[in-house]
């Protein structure tokens, strides 16, 4: 191909990426598969483990998903399995506050939750893409009902503090208006010939029916005031039946003004591969998977079993550990294998006699910091005053965004709202407050968006994961550069001694990447075992 033939193809690569990137997020997705948070999930179906040699024993610690999984697998395998984990229930980070449960963080303060019966946070995962088939498998098999998440909702809103008077925009509004305005540009380039170099006239004049259709122009390619752009952006005076039926179409914002507030910085969270609908949650919340992990495996998890050293040998592994319901006993035990869930920055602060390549991966990962606070209030006035039934309203004040309860619609009862989801700096700063203060900085923040905050305030509870005493951190966080150091090594069974969870899988932060991992280590000691039982 020559160069006037290669630069066509270039050119035409980067026009419709810029479309890509206006109509969704495919550039951002690329970014993030690159670093390995957007990564298709592996699962095609449950592993099998056969010939399991008889009597041989695996350790488990962490009964989050990681070890749950890995745990239930190996049972079902034949293997005599113990599980050690630090809190007094099981699930990890796949957790759910109600009413009358009582949390303690590092530093001391201990909060109440004085949530009514049936209202809950997730201070951890709080959806499961449709794609993530390993963990939306597990529910199945173990009975969790599952309901829609909705992840975009057309009424919530985009929120700058800087633009429109502080007055928060909704999202259909914002997303018609910028599709418009940039259909509109591109049209016009098309018609002036500035892009003769780079699309044919065959596929401009498609391109410009594609524009006119994606950006709801008028018959002169034009975005403007008119029933077209309203039927996106919503009318002035909606369309009814009698002698008021006449809609009255509405004013879109200018292009200058949409720049300026950057409020389109929220039009694509929805498009991002694990964004897309249809996406689902356990029915009364994300603490339903672990709690049926923990039925199924009643007997095999010991609650309240803080590890405080690993030590593995030729013939297995020690692991010695104290009871935090009985503290002063070093208590110890044994097995043939370990699988080692604990979360790197848990286990970083653990005397472990891995070799010097896992122990510089263990070490390699630091971990993202994330707060969410949950507010309760009187009555739903996010769905009666405003009619915003689930999904997330985004924002560029600390609490980052406002999620709404995806069920229970029309209720009239009270409502509990996730009135912080914050993540980079402004989790950092939040980390640094007290839950108390944590929940006011949602009021405040949250009543520049809903006015109604302070008056159907009844309550609140707020988790900040790095003062989780079980975690000290969210997630993994890997960089290109760590991961193509470190992240084989983590991966790599030593001795007899391997590692599974979010941070060893290129789903970090999801619950689908602690079930592959915990599905691709348990495969790899189930070989390693099986080889070990040959010899003898």
């Amino acid at each position: 191909m020559g160069e006037k033939g290669s630069a066509a193809t270039l050119s035409r690569r980067d026009l419709l990426r810029m479309i890509g990137v206006t109509a969704g997020s495919a550039a951002m997705y690329q970014a993030m598969s690159s670093l390995g948070y957007a990564a298709e999930s592996p699962y095609r179906g449950p592993v099998r483990l056969e010939g399991a040699p008889k009597g041989a024993s695996v350790l488990i610690l962490g009964a989050g998903i990681a070890g749950m999984v890995a745990a239930y697998e190996l049972r079902n395998a034949g293997y005599k399995v113990q599980v050690l984990e630090y809190n007094h229930r099981p699930g990890g980070r796949n957790w759910s506050l109600y009413g009358g449960d009582t949390y303690t963080e590092l530093g001391g303060h201990t909060q109440h939750c004085r949530f009514d019966q049936g209202l809950y946070l997730n201070p951890g995962p709080w959806r499961i893409p449709y794609h993530h088939q390993g963990i939306l498998s597990y529910c199945q098999r173990l009975g969790v009902k599952l309901e829609p998440f909705v992840q975009v909702n057309y009424n919530a809103y985009l929120h700058d503090s800087q633009a429109f008077g502080g007055k928060p925009q909704r999202l259909r509004a914002v997303k018609a208006d910028y599709q418009g305005h940039v259909a509109e540009l591109l049209s016009k380039s098309i018609q002036q010939s500035k892009l003769d170099g780079a699309v044919t006239r065959e596929d401009q004049e498609k391109l410009l029916a594609s524009l006119r259709t994606w950006g709801a122009l008028d018959k002169h390619y034009a975005y403007a005031k008119g029933e077209a752009s309203s039927n996106r952006r919503g009318f002035h005076k909606d369309p009814g039946g009698g002698l008021t039926a006449r809609p009255v179409p509405s004013e879109p914002m200018g292009l200058a003004d949409l720049l300026t507030a950057k409020a389109w910085l929220g039009l694509a969270a929805g498009d991002n591969y694990e964004m897309q609908t249809a996406l689902f949650q356990p029915v009364g919340g994300m603490g339903q998977i672990g709690a049926a992990f923990g039925r199924e495996l009643k007997g095999l998890i010991r609650y309240n079993a803080r590890v405080t050293a690993i030590e593995q040998d030729e013939h297995g592994v020690s692991v010695r550990y104290e009871d935090t319901a009985r503290p002063g006993a070093a208590l110890t035990t044994r097995a043939d294998w370990c699988l080692c869930t604990i979360p790197l920055s848990i286990l970083g602060q653990l005397p472990i006699n891995v070799g010097p390549a896992m122990a510089a991966a263990i070490a390699a990962v630091p971990y993202n910091a994330s707060v969410k606070t949950g507010l309760q209030f009187k009555r739903r006035f996010w769905e009666q005053d405003e009619q915003i039934y689930g999904g997330i309203s985004y924002t560029d004040l600390p609490i980052n965004n406002i999620g709404y309860p995806n069920s229970d619609y029309f209720s009239q009862g009270k409502g509990v709202l996730l009135g912080t989801y914050a993540g980079g700096l402004s989790a950092l700063e939040l980390t640094s407050l007290t839950p108390e203060q944590r929940i006011e900085q949602a009021l405040a923040y949250g009543s520049q968006i809903h006015p109604q905050y302070r008056k159907e305030f009844d309550c609140g509870i707020s988790v900040a994961w790095h003062r989780v005493p079980f975690t000290q951190g969210c997630a993994g966080r890997w960089t290109e550069e760590s991961r193509a150091e470190h992240y084989d090594n983590l991966c790599a069974i030593d001795g007899r001694i391997a590692l599974a969870g979010e941070h060893a899988s290129y789903i970090p932060a999801w619950q689908e990447g602690a079930v592959t991992s915990a599905l691709d280590a348990i495969g790899r000691l189930h070989q390693r075992a099986v080889a070990q039982g040959a010899k003898a």
